[in-house]
């Protein structure tokens, strides 16, 4: 089914014509390419002296610097629950700045009562949607991981991912969760070789790629027909000199 460009209205009477683009191949031909290494972010929800998932954290930053990529892992530590206080706290400044750097994250929680943490859900809730003008997650990549003290569960994973989607980050399909975690892990800290450790490497081998993959043509894939006739409604309201 075709139609000429000037039937376009007739077509779609609620849409703005000048506004509507047809994405093709060659809106990616003039993107550039980065040259620095993939930045990762990395959160853990627990405090623990021995906190399996953020043993499981390390493991994942030990595979994505292996890669060849950029890592952080923010300590929560000293974060105050959200609302608690106030943006300027110093904690909640270095998350968001570390947010902020970074092109993909991995989000590994334990699971408590069926859910991710509360250490966890605080460190996403305190990333906001937006700051001015700019949304720190929108486009950037997420893998996520669990870790379980009984047998093997997706109730925290499946959570993330709803978390992910809200904020506008590309979350990839693979995911990691680990049963009986206390199991899986020696005195020094180190994953046991195990299908479960094999997992491990497969989500940050797909995260990394997904990472190149899209972080130069991330403001491209989330630009969106309804924020441009928001952007474009604003401006015609600032610059309507009638009004004046």
């Amino acid at each position: 089914m075709s139609h000429q460009p000037n039937d376009l209205q007739s077509i779609l009477p609620n849409i703005a014509d000048d506004l509507l683009k047809a994405p093709t191949v060659k809106d990616f031909a003039n993107i550039g390419a980065a040259t620095h290494a993939p930045r990762f972010l990395l959160l853990y929800g627990s405090l623990r002296d021995r906190s399996y998932s953020r043993l499981l954290t390390m493991e994942a930053a030990r595979l994505l610097e292996a890669m060849g990529g950029e890592v952080k892992i923010f300590d929560p530590h000293g974060l105050p629950m959200p609302d608690a206080e106030p943006e300027t706290h110093p904690k909640v400044v270095e998350l968001r700045e570390l947010a902020q750097w970074s092109e993909g994250m991995v989000w590994c929680s334990p699971e408590r009562h069926g859910a991710m943490s509360g250490i966890m859900k605080a460190q996403i809730d305190w990333i906001p949607l937006t700051q001015g003008a700019v949304r720190p997650t929108q486009g950037k990549t997420l893998a996520v991981m669990q870790v379980s003290g009984g047998s093997q569960s997706f109730n925290a994973v499946n959570q993330m991912r709803i978390l992910g989607r809200w904020m506008r980050m590309i979350t990839i399909p693979n995911q990691s969760s680990v049963a009986k975690a206390y199991l899986e892990f020696e005195e020094d800290g180190r994953m046991k070789p195990s299908s479960y450790y094999e997992r491990v490497v497969d989500v940050m081998e797909e995260l990394f790629k997904f990472t190149v993959l899209t972080r130069d043509v991330a403001p491209f894939l989330v630009d969106r027909y309804s924020e441009r006739r928001e952007t474009r409604d604003l401006l015609a309201k600032r610059t309507n000199l009638n009004a004046i």
